[in-house]
């Protein structure tokens, strides 16, 4: 398998990239839209092909790609099929793997976050979205988040599986790439020491978090696969522009 952890600095998401070496095909998982160009460069470089993007969820921090690779690239639109969005050419729930070429792609629903939040298990690696993050999780108080259920998809099944599992989160706003199921459970200040759901139930519900500043824009606009909606002000173009540059793990 090829992999490849790529970096967006205005909203600070971790893109994935997969391809199978056999067939030469690929996946994009939580692309978001001012790096489309970059990650078809990317896949271009690998001599693969874009046949999936994937999303973990309906984000509010950023647009999708999904939509723009779907036209430049001719792939398939792939995404948590609880969400019901019309625009989807694949919809995914657990239970029910994704191939791409040789490569497969076990979907994890982990609400919480949102009420319709997939992980993504890839052999020894898990994708958790925002979910999990490193040393966090994400918030829980818009989109029908819900800490009781964030709490339950955490502890209880992306902490079930092997310890040595690799976490690669959605976000790391500390220039950290990966963690493990080991560490995490550990150390992780919200969800790790086997802290009581009641504690973290408590603690979520009083962290009085800022209104996200893009999510007006950003949930219409995931709705319908990565558009950016009208009346985007000057001060949040960038979610919506090419950018030159983008970091990469």
């Amino acid at each position: 398998m090829l992999f490849k952890q790529l970096f967006e600095p205005i909203s600070s998401t971790y893109t994935y990239l997969l391809g199978c070496e056999e067939t030469g095909d690929a996946i994009l998982i939580d692309p978001v839209l001012p790096t489309w160009q970059r990650d078809l460069t990317e896949i271009s470089k690998l001599g693969l092909k874009l046949v999936y993007t994937l999303d973990t969820h309906v984000h509010a921090d950023h647009i999708t790609s999904a939509r723009t690779l779907k036209r430049e690239a001719g792939s398939r639109i792939a995404h948590p099929a609880i969400d019901a969005l019309a625009c989807v050419d694949v919809p995914i729930e657990e239970g029910t793997p994704l191939a791409v070429g040789r490569l497969r792609i076990d979907p994890l629903f982990t609400p919480g976050h949102t009420d319709g939040h997939h992980a993504y298990r890839i052999g020894e690696r898990v994708l958790t979205g925002d979910a999990l993050l490193i040393d966090a999780c994400g918030r829980t108080d818009f989109q029908s988040g819900d800490p009781t259920a964030l709490y339950h998809s955490v502890a209880g099944k992306l902490f079930s599986l092997p310890e040595e599992t690799l976490v690669y989160p959605g976000h790391d706003y500390e220039g950290r790439w990966v963690s493990s199921i080991a560490q995490e459970k550990t150390r992780n200040p919200r969800l790790g020491g086997n802290r009581s759901l009641e504690s973290f139930v408590e603690l979520m519900n009083g962290l009085n978090l800022a209104y996200p500043k893009f999510i007006d824009y950003a949930v219409p606009g995931n709705r319908e696969c990565g558009v950016c909606p009208p009346g985007v002000p000057d001060n949040l173009s960038q979610y919506c522009d090419q950018i030159g540059e983008s970091r990469q793990g």
